[in-house]
């Protein structure tokens, strides 16, 4: 069995497009892998956050990981920030990055650019990333497309160290899922669904309610021939929502298609929503159930002394390696 690592910041509540593009994948892999499911929290530090609600957050997206159906049983779900060896290694993973492949990091660019100050962590946050990811011997990173830039600097960091002190960690391997990877905005198909856009219109929370739902679907951009036809190029908006129609039904793209020829976007817009609307309804049973028990506790508890424990051992070469403290 293969291991996967992934991390997910909590700076707000997940949306479906992160739902679709990733969770629901991850319920799928920890059936045939060792899987680390990691709530990044020292990452969402590098900008301003309230800390009453940083850890309401934290506690939010792990309910929202279990009631998504990730089982503790088969996977290790943990708190970043709770496992000391990712801000160690992430340290010596600085000390092995160049500030020039630091700074050509599209996402530094984009969250800088026109900024007075700029928190330093926005630079050196990829060498933490590669820790995370490094500390257990992860074979394969499932991304979207916006963060395969940094997955391939920690290949590099990764060989880099390897080469200049020991063979220490694997070389993992970034995997893109082929659908679903990059689910749009509903008010801009040019641009990514996201839970940090100012509004709300344009994307689905995981936690909104079937009303809301509704109301979001219908006012979605689409095109003006009204047409149900998948066109990424020249019908961007209508195939956004036709991968996320076929992602919450598990109908092929042409089989929606052909449901809806003849029929408006109206007819196709309510039928989505619905779609929608059942696929996240188990979700927000489940995370009602759980996100005030002690139940998510004694989770996160067992979650963070298994990943302790694998993590510490890789520490512990990577040190040695490095020449760091007293062991010869």
């Amino acid at each position: 069995m293969k291991t996967i690592f992934s991390g997910i910041q909590p700076s707000g509540t997940l949306t479906l497009g992160n739902y679709l593009g990733a969770m629901k994948h991850f319920v799928e892999l920890q059936n045939d892998h060792h899987c680390y499911f990691c709530i990044v929290d020292e990452h969402a530090v590098t900008v301003p956050q309230d800390r009453i609600q940083l850890r309401k957050n934290i506690r939010s997206l792990a309910a929202l990981y279990l009631a998504a159906g990730i089982d503790p049983n088969k996977s290790t779900l943990f708190i970043q920030s709770e496992v000391g060896a990712h801000t160690q290694l992430g340290w010596m993973m600085q000390c092995v990055a160049y500030i020039g492949e630091l700074e050509r990091m599209t996402q530094f660019k984009d969250k800088s650019e026109g900024k007075e100050a700029v928190s330093s962590a926005l630079l050196t946050y990829p060498p933490l990333m590669a820790a995370d990811i490094l500390l257990y011997n992860t074979d394969i990173v499932p991304v979207g497309e916006d963060q395969k830039q940094h997955l391939e600097l920690t290949r590099d960091l990764a060989e880099r160290f390897n080469r200049k002190y020991n063979d220490i960690f694997t070389i993992p391997e970034v995997r893109i899922p082929k659908v679903g990877a990059r689910i749009m905005s509903l008010t801009d198909p040019t641009k990514k669904m996201s839970k940090s856009n100012p509004n709300r219109k344009s994307y689905i929370s995981m936690l909104d309610d079937e009303k809301t739902i509704m109301k979001k679907i219908k006012s979605a951009v689409t095109d003006s021939d009204g047409i149900v036809k998948y066109d990424k190029e020249n019908k961007p908006a209508i195939s956004n929502l036709l991968s996320i129609f076929s992602l919450c039904t598990g109908k092929t793209i042409e089989e929606l298609e052909n449901e809806f020829e003849g029929k408006g976007y109206g007819d196709f817009k309510q039928a989505l929503g619905e779609a929608v609307v059942e696929t996240l309804k188990p979700i927000h049973d489940r995370y009602h159930e759980i996100i005030d028990s002690e139940q998510l506790d004694d989770i996160l508890d067992l979650g963070r002394d298994k990943a302790d424990a694998v993590a510490s051992k890789t520490l512990a070469k990577a040190k040695r390696a490095m020449g760091l403290g007293r062991k010869r």
